[in-house]
């Protein structure tokens, strides 16, 4: 059966037709919704709200004016192109906040190199520490480890292990107050 068949039956509420005009359909809506909106996740979106449209309004179709699978793309083509224009709507109204509050607008770039930089900088000031700081250090707060955990790990008393890291600590405190 073709799909103008099909939407005929569909706009009489018959549920099997709209299985096969899903099936028929789909693929096309989710191309085309896929040209326009590039996003795979909301066009798949956008192509499930055009096929409940389809489900909805099968009755506004009208055969003589052209075929199904052409109402149905045009449907599809104008749901994209709202999802597109939502999107950068949206986009546009937060830059507008931001600019209004004074704000700059997230950089995800400029945060990535920042917090590569500091990941940087936490490496070097490690590197100055002692051996022994550095392994203790690195069990708690790397690892996960507790205290505990850690004297049980290097075999040493906990005593031991809790001067290691105090004094470790102050090492890298020191060293990252430079970083500022």
């Amino acid at each position: 059966m073709q799909a103008d068949e099909l939407l005929v039956l569909v706009a009489d509420g018959d549920q099997r037709a709209f299985e096969d005009l899903y099936t028929l359909v789909s693929g096309p809506v989710y191309g085309l919704v896929r040209r326009v909106v590039r996003d795979p996740a909301q066009s798949e979106e956008v192509a499930q709200e055009v096929l409940l449209e389809t489900w909805r309004s099968a009755a506004r179709f009208d055969p003589g004016r052209g075929s199904a699978l052409s109402w149905i793309l045009t449907l599809a083509h104008r749901r994209a192109v709202d999802r597109v224009r939502s999107a950068r709507a949206a986009g546009e109204r937060e830059q507008r906040e931001a600019l209004r509050a004074g704000e700059t607008a997230f950089d995800q770039v400029a945060e990535e190199v920042e917090a590569g930089l500091e990941r940087e900088w936490v490496r070097r000031c490690l590197k100055r520490l002692t051996d022994l700081q550095r392994q203790s250090v690195t069990l708690a707060y790397y690892d996960g480890y507790t205290y505990r955990e850690v004297a049980e790990r290097l075999s040493l008393p906990l005593g031991t292990v809790k001067t290691r890291m105090r004094d470790g600590l102050t090492r890298l405190r020191q060293c990252l107050g430079g970083a500022a």
